[in-house]
């Protein structure tokens, strides 16, 4: 497939335009969740006065995370490259928008994105729901055959596709788990960035 034509990006940021450090795992431990299940899902499934409390400890234990934030590798060069070719860039995350900002504002990214391109879980509804690639293709006036969504776990992917836009698995670590729901892999953002600019 080829990307060049797409003006569209919308990009995961935990773990894609930014180095992974939430441990799910112990994350799910300190809320008192069952292991294995999504976090979002199972605070929804929980009775809302039981739910809220936990919701806010999630956003405390994400914020203490955003002082960790650093950038993947070439994430500002491929952001610059799509900015410069005139391309619109977007932000959607599992993680609440006040987390987002900062974990961008953190990393020296967030000047590449309009206020309203970035999108937490208040939002829309989390993915692997395609809401949130649908709310920003509204906002940009597209179709998803402009757009690509770019992200490093499986719900990315999946969004991406029930949104009908094209998918970049990110994959850092070389695992190729999800690589069956993606368009295209890669394993570094320069490997991205020199597929749109050849």
């Amino acid at each position: 497939m080829t990307l060049t034509g797409r003006t569209h990006w919308i990009f995961d940021m935990d773990g894609t335009l930014t180095l992974a450090v939430h441990n799910f795992d112990e994350i799910r431990a300190a809320l008192g969740l069952p292991p294995g299940r999504p976090i979002l899902e199972a605070l929804a499934a929980l009775p809302p006065e039981q739910a809220a409390p936990l919701h806010r400890q999630l956003d405390e234990i994400e914020l203490e995370l955003t002082r960790q934030a650093t950038p993947q590798q070439g994430a500002a060069a491929l952001l610059s490259a799509l900015t410069q070719r005139g391309a619109k860039v977007g932000i959607l995350t599992r993680n609440n928008r006040l987390n987002a900002f900062e974990t961008l504002r953190a990393c020296a990214l967030l000047d590449f994105f309009e206020p309203a391109c970035i999108l937490g879980r208040e939002a829309a509804a989390p993915k692997p729901n395609p809401d949130g690639i649908l709310k920003l293709l509204r906002h940009w006036n597209v179709g998803p055959d402009a757009a690509v969504m770019v992200g490093d776990y499986l719900f990315d992917l999946q969004a991406g596709r029930r949104a009908g836009t094209a998918t970049v698995y990110f994959d850092a670590d070389n695992t190729n788990a999800w690589t069956a729901h993606a368009d295209c892999r890669v394993q570094a953002l320069n490997e991205l960035l020199e597929m749109i600019v050849s």
